[in-house]
């Protein structure tokens, strides 16, 4: 259950579950390279003082604690559970825990059980957390710093790597292993894309601005990354791309693509265009660009990744180039 790491990362305490549904016996492991606290995790709607004392009559002397979450625990029930060394979660924003290592006694932030979906990228959240995965493919993917990464809750991340995991996309340590979490994350690539007239100059300081280039530290902030087959020839793909050949580019949010039209003026098809704008399915997209020392190129790039998902709406050529294309050491390939 995510809530259950959810509340313990409020405290800053790391926790990690164990087992699959509390049927079948769930713990969490808390903070295992510390303390290394195992507890065993029971689920109930409501936990009333009768309810506490008739769990307590059913519990055996163990080794391994135990950790009641409920949606409720009434006053009467917590000091009854707590009199027995046994903890609690109340999702109304309070967490108890008493082990022979482990004192905690906390308010907490109010937490709700998110419905699952059958899609595990059903949702934005799960759209940046198969793109944080795949971009570092065959390494373990902790919750937390996933969360961090992303800025989305542990209770999210956790639930979005089960759901990854049921479908068989990650491994148990959360690592992508083949392609098949990159084509789906391809199938939900797509949005709008703005057609401009004329492209902004990198030296232009003020367009700069107001248009978040993004052009002083590139790999460190947000901005334009240039993206599609311009990129895709920069990092040595196998495709043709022309001088007069259109420009595509992520931007950062909806108001820079408003506002480069208005400023640059929008065209009308692409034989008038000289770019393309779009605002892409995650915001990792806009961030971590590259600066290619052999693009002959004055625009960041997007990561590989990002570029190749671009490739790919492209059911014919894109995914031949795809097929045909390895980048560097630097950047392994997940297509």
């Amino acid at each position: 259950m995510s809530l259950v790491v959810d509340a313990f990362g409020q405290l800053g305490v790391e926790a990690r579950l164990e087992g699959d549904a509390f049927d079948q016996g769930l713990y969490v492991i808390i903070d295992p390279h510390g303390v290394g606290a195992r507890i065993q995790v029971k689920r109930y709607s409501l936990v009333t003082d009768e309810v506490a004392k008739r769990l307590l009559a059913q519990v055996r002397p163990a080794d391994v604690p135990l950790l009641v979450v409920a949606d409720r625990v009434v006053g009467t029930a917590r000091k009854t559970l707590t009199s027995e060394r046994v903890g609690f979660l109340d999702l109304r924003g309070h967490l108890a825990v008493r082990t022979g290592r482990l004192l905690i006694d906390a308010d907490l932030a109010p937490m709700r059980q998110q419905a699952l979906s059958l899609d595990a990228l059903a949702g934005r959240a799960g759209l940046e957390v198969a793109a944080a995965v795949l971009m570092q493919p065959g390494q373990p993917a902790a919750v937390r710093v996933l969360s961090r990464q992303i800025r989305r809750s542990p209770s999210t991340v956790s639930e979005v790597l089960a759901r990854l995991r049921r479908e068989g996309l990650v491994d148990t340590n959360n690592a992508v292993t083949d392609t098949r979490l990159f084509w789906r994350l391809a199938e939900k690539w797509s949005t709008p894309r703005a057609m401009l007239r004329r492209l902004p100059a990198p030296s232009d300081t003020s367009a700069a601005a107001g248009l978040r280039l993004g052009l002083a530290g590139s790999e460190q902030e947000a901005g334009w990354a240039l993206t599609d087959t311009a990129a895709a020839a920069m990092y040595g793909a196998p495709v043709a791309f022309r001088s007069d050949q259109v420009l595509d580019f992520f931007v950062p949010d909806q108001s820079v693509v408003r506002r480069a039209v208005t400023i640059l003026g929008g065209a009308g098809s692409t034989a008038e265009a000289a770019a393309t704008l779009r605002v892409p399915p995650v915001s990792a997209a806009t961030a971590g660009r590259i600066d290619l020392a052999s693009s002959q190129f004055d625009w960041p790039l997007a990561h590989p990744m990002f570029v190749a998902l671009d490739l790919a709406l492209d059911v014919g050529r894109g995914r031949e180039i795809l097929q045909a294309w390895t980048p560097d050491d630097r950047w392994p390939r997940v297509w």
